[in-house]
């Protein structure tokens, strides 16, 4: 546990209250201060929706402080199951909730014996891992529950289905673009003749979850929630899955192949060949491989991005900036310290250095010391662009509300990778089109960038060095500007005159 004002991942019960939220009539419990039930107003504000099952919280109150929680937690678990009668309650524990060390477990053991609901306790150690890891591990947890319940009733049928299906695995609440992805997704099987078996956990239901082993294969196309379920599915049932993200055309070829592997195992001696589609797809349906060689693309080669964000996002963006428009990914980096490994393994050849922290405040220096020409990062990274003049295009959680958008913009599929075209080339400045919005308006040409990811600056510039700083054109004229008070503090200088800007140009040049 840390003490912080910005978090890339949330607390753990987040990500356990965001699986459950997701399935139908599944109800989540938090034992947890007043203060921290603030789930609901997220998700009907961000998602947009009032159809979901609401969480509710068992608040830890002065009177659980002083006398512990006693028959709260039990209470509250039997009215939601006679209100709600929910097919399945989770109760999830909090930091708060876990200083008081108070047997969580011992309370759903009394009420599972009155309760029609199923009862379970959510396995995570709150202490030692984020939103993610948390959501990851509750959806494993959910899924191995209802699998063992029905091999105990003698209700699992092992049989597949008659046709090639899959389950696509951890498209659940508040992703990132996510609803978005699944319909890209389900169109994308459509056409290569695949029928979903079943979607978990957005918009499943846990009864149904015995139905998962009769999928020909499982997709995950998240490393951050889905892994650990197909994993156990791998083990268990001898499922095989697919985590590669069908993200970019390269991406997406690769998996449409591997898909086609997996079928053609089943299917053998018949065998299916999905060159043709891909071929086509590439070819007339993205324009995102055509756009690749146009002359619009062609003037972002060689310039400087960074890259940030979650594990499968960061990963794949790097590849489709570097692998298909050219464009020099100067870093690549997550703050999905748990996924390390794989992402140094994804990325290590398309970019120049590699950044592995949770820490906002590193991401920004890097940032500030590259000097990219645009960041595809976070809501965090994009406010760091703002305060230093360089544009940013949003490519993964956390997020803000107008990146829940109305019209349809997937990340994953062929449509995907025009969005993220769109989205890449839109995110550049470039040097006519900022030298136009200068001559004719649209940028705040009246005031000097003054902004700085150190707030403890004593520099000043007086009004001669501010007018000649403006006379710069936009579009390097921060770069200017943090070259001369670079140099400004270096020679001691607190306030910067015309002369001072000339001084830091020949000092650059020498």
């Amino acid at each position: 546990m840390k003490l912080a004002y910005w978090m890339y991942a949330g607390p753990a019960h987040i990500g356990t209250l965001r699986v459950a939220s997701s399935f139908k009539n599944v109800h989540a419990i938090m034992h947890a201060p007043l203060g921290d039930d603030y789930f609901n107003v997220m998700r009907s504000m961000l998602e947009r929706e009032r159809d979901f099952t609401p969480v509710t919280a068992s608040i830890v109150d002065r009177h659980v402080l002083a006398r512990g929680s006693q028959e709260k937690v039990v209470d509250n678990i039997s009215r939601k199951d006679k209100q709600e009668r929910p097919n399945l309650i989770v109760l999830t524990p909090t930091c708060t909730s876990s200083i008081l060390q108070e047997d969580l477990q011992n309370f759903v053991d009394r009420v599972s014996i009155i309760s029609d609901s199923d009862v379970i306790l959510a396995d995570v150690n709150h202490y030692r891992v984020n939103e993610l890891q948390a959501a990851d591990r509750t959806l494993e947890q959910v899924v191995r529950y209802y699998l063992s319940k029905a091999r105990r009733q003698g209700n699992l049928n092992l049989s597949l289905t008659d046709k090639p299906s899959v389950n696509i695995i951890g498209i659940f609440t508040l992703g990132f673009h996510n609803q978005h992805d699944c319909r890209e997704l389900k169109r994308l099987l459509k056409d290569l003749g695949i029928e979903i078996n079943q979607i978990i956990p957005e918009g499943g239901f846990v009864e149904n979850i015995s139905q998962l082993p009769k999928a020909w294969f499982n997709l995950v196309p998240y490393r951050e929630v889905g892994l650990m379920t197909a994993k156990y599915l791998e083990k268990e049932f001898g499922m095989s899955y697919i985590s590669t993200t069908p993200m970019g055309v390269v991406d997406i070829a690769n998996c449409i192949r591997q898909i086609q592997e997996r079928i053609n195992n089943i299917l053998s001696p018949i065998l299916l060949n999905y060159e043709p589609y891909i071929d086509e797809q590439t070819k007339f349906i993205s324009q995102a491989a055509w756009f690749s060689r146009s002359i619009d693309c062609q003037n972002l080669t060689g310039k400087k991005a960074v890259v940030f964000g979650d594990a499968t996002h960061a990963a794949s963006i790097t590849k489709i900036l570097a692998c298909e428009m050219g464009i020099r990914v100067s870093c690549a980096g997550t703050y999905c310290k748990h996924d390390e490994e794989w992402f140094k393994e994804q990325v290590q050849n398309f970019c120049d250095e590699i950044l592995i922290t949770d820490d906002h405040t590193k991401v920004g220096d890097m940032i500030a010391r590259i000097e990219p020409s645009a960041i595809f990062g976070t809501q965090m990274e994009r406010h760091i662009g703002k305060r230093l003049d360089i544009p940013c295009g949003v490519i993964s959680s956390p997020v803000h509300i107008q990146n829940f958008t109305l019209g349809y913009r997937p990340f994953l599929g062929y449509e995907g990778t025009n969005q993220i075209a769109d989205l890449v080339y839109n995110s550049f400045t470039l040097g006519m089109e900022d030298h136009l919005l200068e001559i004719f308006g649209g940028h705040d040409t009246k005031e000097v960038i003054t902004k700085s990811l150190s707030t403890d600056t004593d520099l000043t510039w007086n009004s001669e060095s501010q007018l000649e700083l403006n006379k710069i054109p936009g579009f390097v004229r921060g770069k200017i500007k943090r070259n001369t008070e670079k140099f400004a503090r270096q020679t001691g200088i607190t306030k910067i005159t015309v002369e001072t800007m000339y001084a830091a140009k020949e000092a650059l040049n020498a």
